[in-house]
């Protein structure tokens, strides 16, 4: 009798199990299906706009589009002031930015101490991550317009930028950072190495995937935005390029430009969208199709390097 009972027990706990797991395999069934069917829905959304963009600009790409100044004359305005004024400002927003948030990153995973001063600067730098775009905008117009005098300038444009994605380049970096296992450390303090050679030797290549992640994200944000640069004076219509950064005299380089008045690809398609002629807004549609190939071009550039760079890395 006691081992029909053990053997009843026995058999209503595995049924019991058994239920459990059907309905855990359920769930993650129904989970997996929503999952998917979010994701299909984004992507033809998203495909169904670029499209639609596609449809509406194509027509209008042309040698003269990508050559010509904006113009009153839809038929003969172009992208010229603003496709150039965009790669001047990412210039400048990845040589300040990229270099002080990989540095900032380093220095608080890897050297600052564990305090309230370093809590309070971690919590501020996560909120830094989620202002809006236009406060960046008016806090460089008071700092960099105002009290540094740059003026309406390029570099005052890239520094705005930069201020914008520094939270996200730290915060990336410190991340990919974090993943790398205390082994590696421990592995390069045993052989006799000090803390920045085992950070240059080792942390930083290990990372360095996670690292150009945020700064692809970073990058990407900054190229698309319009309300840090109008704040600070870009204009939306500019009929000449700035200064050449390359000189007939020794030594051949000049920064002249960097005080240049400039506009960007956003503010030239937000500057086309706004008005009423529909010419204008295939205009702005084309202008999108360029934007969006820029984009892609820098982000497959960033992600061939990071490529390489793991290629490089055995572990």
């Amino acid at each position: 009798m006691v081992k029909n009972e053990n053997k009843r027990e026995i058999l209503e706990i595995m049924e019991n199990i058994k239920k459990k797991i059907a309905i855990n395999n359920l769930i993650n069934s129904i989970f997996l299906i929503v999952g998917l069917l979010s994701t299909f829905i984004g992507l033809f959304v998203l495909f169904i706009l670029f499209v639609d963009l596609f449809t509406d600009g194509y027509p209008r790409l042309s040698y003269k589009f990508f050559t010509s100044f904006p113009s009153r004359n839809p038929s003969e305005a172009g992208i010229l002031s603003a496709w150039v004024g965009t790669f001047f400002l990412m210039i400048v927003t990845g040589i300040f930015s990229i270099p002080l948030g990989i540095s900032a990153g380093i220095y608080l995973e890897e050297y600052a101490p564990k305090n309230w001063l370093t809590n309070i600067i971690e919590i501020n730098i996560a909120n830094l991550a989620g202002v809006p775009s236009i406060v960046y905008g008016l806090l460089a117009l008071g700092v960099f317009v105002y009290f540094f005098k740059f003026g309406e300038s390029i570099l005052t444009g890239g520094l705005t930028l930069s201020l914008l994605i520094l939270p996200m380049i730290i915060m990336a970096t410190r991340e990919a950072i974090r993943a790398i296992p205390d082994s590696i450390r421990e592995a390069s303090y045993a052989m006799g190495a000090t803390k920045w050679q085992t950070v240059k030797w080792h942390i930083l290549p290990y990372s360095i995937g996670g690292i150009l992640t945020g700064i692809i994200i970073g990058l990407s944000r900054a190229i698309g935005e319009t309300a840090p640069i109008i704040t600070v004076g870009a204009l939306t219509f500019i009929a000449f390029l700035p200064t050449s950064p390359l000189s007939g005299e020794f030594p051949f380089i000049s920064f002249n430009w960097l005080f240049d008045p400039f506009t960007a690809m956003p503010i030239q398609i937000f500057n086309w969208v706004s008005r009423p002629q529909a010419e204008f807004h295939v205009n702005a549609a084309a202008a999108g199709i360029v934007l969006l190939i820029m984009t892609l071009i820098m982000n497959g550039l960033a992600i061939y390097i990071r490529h390489r760079f793991r290629k490089k890395i055995k572990w």
